[in-house]
This record gives C-alpha cells, sequence and structure tokens, in this order.
C-alpha cells in the first residue's frame, strides 16, 4: 500500500518572506503526522530559501514518522546529512535561479561519481532515493548505483494540458514505474500532484510513496481560513470600547 509523505517547503516560503518565526514548518510537520502523513519531506536548498539548517535539525528531534532530506549532491549538503542523519536522503538537481526543481537529476553516464558520493550516507545507515526523469536510461543508471529508492519526477504530466499529453505522460511513468520495479528498486512519486492528477494513479501498482506538498499547503490555507479569522475576529471583538 503506498503512503504519503508531506513537503513543508511551503511553510518555510511564507515564514521567509518576513524573515520571522512564523508559520513554523516545523509545527505543519506534526500537524501533517496526525493527519496520516507517513514521512515529513524538506528540501534544503543552497541559498536557503525556505528550509534552514535549524528545520532540518528540529525535525530530526521531533518528528514521530521519517524525515527525507532532499538535496544537491555537493559537499556541504552531505555534511549536513551525515551530522543530522535523516532517515533518507534525496538527491536533486538544483538551480539557483529555478522557482522550483525543473526535472530530474542526470544520473546516466554519472553512476561511479554518485556512487562514491553516496557511499559515506549508506554507511552512516541513511538510505538514499534519486530523483530522476522516468527514462529507462535514468532508471538503469539508478539501479547501477545501488540506491534504494528513485522518486520519478511526475512535473512533465502534472504540467501537461488534460488530453493526449497528459495521457502520453502518463503512460511514461506507468512504464517507468515498471521497468524500476523489474529492476529491484522502490519507487516514490513527487513534484506538482495534486488533489485532482493524482486521481490517475489510483490504480497504478508499484508505488511506494506519494511525495506531495505544494498543493497541500495550497489547500490548507482555504481549508483553515474561516477557523483562523473567526479565532482573530473573536479575540478583537473581545477588546474593550
Amino acid at each position: 500500500m503506498p503512503v504519503l509523505a508531506v513537503n513543508v517547503d511551503h511553510v518555510a516560503t511564507l515564514r521567509q518572506a518576513r524573515m520571522g518565526i512564523e508559520p513554523e514548518p516545523v509545527t505543519a510537520a506534526h500537524l501533517a503526522e496526525l493527519a496520516g502523513a507517513h514521512g515529513i519531506i524538506v528540501h534544503l536548498r543552497e541559498d536557503r530559501r525556505h528550509i534552514q539548517d535549524r528545520d532540518v535539525r528540529l525535525l530530526r528531534e521531533c518528528l514521530q514518522s521519517r524525515l527525507n532530506l532532499e538535496m544537491a549532491a555537493t559537499e556541504e549538503m552531505r555534511d549536513i546529512a551525515l551530522d543530522v542523519k535523516p532517515d533518507s536522503v534525496c538527491l536533486v538537481p538544483e538551480k539557483r535561479q529555478e522557482l522550483t526543481t525543473e526535472g530530474g537529476l542526470a544520473v546516466a553516464g554519472r553512476v561511479d561519481e554518485i556512487k562514491e558520493y553516496l557511499a559515506p550516507i549508506w554507511e552512516a545507515g541513511i538510505l538514499s532515493s534519486l530523483f530522476i526523469d522516468p527514462e529507462p536510461d535514468q532508471i538503469d543508471a539508478a539501479t547501477s548505483i545501488g540506491t534504494q529508492y528513485i522518486e520519478l519526477h511526475t512535473g512533465a504530466y502534472a504540467d501537461a494540458p488534460r488530453g493526449e499529453k497528459q495521457d502520453a505522460e502518463l503512460e511514461r511513468l506507468i512504464e517507468g514505474i515498471g521497468h524500476a520495479r523489474a529492476a529491484g528498486l522502490k519507487v516514490n512519486l513527487g513534484h506538482g500532484l495534486n488533489y485532482r492528477n493524482v486521481l490517475a494513479f489510483q490504480d497504478v501498482p508499484g508505488v511506494s510513496e506519494y511525495s506531495i506538498g505544494h498543493a497541500i499547503i495550497s489547500r490548507a490555507i482555504f481549508t483553515g481560513m474561516a477557523e483562523a479569522v473567526g479565532e482573530m475576529a473573536r479575540i478583537v471583538e473581545g477588546f474593550a470600547d
């Protein structure tokens, strides 16, 4: 049975817009766990645009579920991972000017390099995943590297217009899932999945985990809006005339 892992990056995005202390992504992570999330995901970017180092450390101390640290394959990030010891790391590509991760990590042709990079992480007992496009050569390279998981990039499917183009991207993902499972890899899916497009995977076997963040945080703004406004209104209305 697949499970849900919730990315809380964009709670931190809102906090960093004011460079303040709220909203707190650690609180969001706890609420996600209570609501049924089996894991929490954060992407510690080089530019620290949302999640901060202290967030990762606090989450490691506080979470009841699993912590998955998304990161670029840099020496700095590996040092942080070896110090914090998340349950798993997911290597992702990272460009300084991108709004969000734009595609999968190119692992084909880099098998020895990535295997060497991950060796100390594996030695520390940390599982690894590679965020890749659903292409046979990338999946085969991931198999050769020896990672336990891959996360197939669902962004092309999520961004495609509904109809033939989206159907083609869905089929590409389904074929990628089958290819990876046949090779012995565990498969996660993530990027751009929301309450509508995720339904296409309802009868697709072989997925271990769905990584979803932005859609959940976006929905939470509205599902909690009435309660948040009502509470503040009651406070203000209770002030003395």
